[in-house]
């Protein structure tokens, strides 16, 4: 209840508009009755929160699963990864709906392989679990320029997976090499130098 409260003065005070999130299908208030525009605001406002509360969540989950252990940047890159998905044409248009795509059926058969690994979701270090809540406000409220440069995938620099040869490696961050779609020259990295 405290998280749902905050995000609710957060989102409230600061005047944000959730990102994809579906518009609350609300009676209007009448002027005659204060009481309804109360009524009819707070359910607006909770029914809001309690989305943003739910996509803010799935993205803090991604970025703890995927790289808690990485450095700042290699964790803003990770949210930066979901965040371009969700407003990219071929993929789902919510967070949540982003972090948990692929694997409904099949086990590791999904996007992100913490969420159909077979284990469980809950974060167990605190410290870094508080840090990837940080992480995902900051990255989700557009605090954080994209490291990514509007990456759509990436995976660990210790795997190689096949997918991987059609797309162009555009940067590397910690242990994770980030892609754009196709064989773009222009955008490709080097390695060797690190640009």
């Amino acid at each position: 209840m405290a998280k749902l409260l905050f995000v609710t003065l957060f989102a409230f005070s600061s005047g944000i508009q959730a990102a994809p999130m579906q518009k609350v299908a609300t009676s209007k208030a009448s002027d005659e009755d204060p009481s309804n525009l109360w009524r009819w605001l707070f359910h607006d406002v909770a029914q809001q929160s309690i989305a943003l509360s739910n996509e803010l969540h799935c993205l803090a989950l991604n970025i703890y699963f995927e790289a808690r252990s990485e450095s700042a940047q290699g964790q803003y890159a990770v949210g930066h990864v979901v965040m371009n998905r969700v407003a990219h044409q071929g993929f789902p248009d919510t967070i949540c709906a982003v972090v948990k795509q692929g694997g409904e059926k099949r086990l590791n058969r999904c996007q992100f392989s913490w969420w159909c690994d077979g284990r469980s979701d809950k974060p167990i270090n605190r410290k870094a679990w508080l840090k990837s809540l940080a992480r995902a406000f900051e990255v989700y409220l557009g605090q954080v320029k994209d490291p990514t440069y509007g990456a759509l995938w990436y995976h660990a620099d210790y795997v190689s997976p096949k997918w991987s040869k059609a797309f162009t490696v555009v940067t590397k961050i910690g242990q994770h090499l980030f892609y754009h779609k196709g064989k773009q020259p222009s955008l490709a990295l080097n390695l060797n130098t690190g640009i």
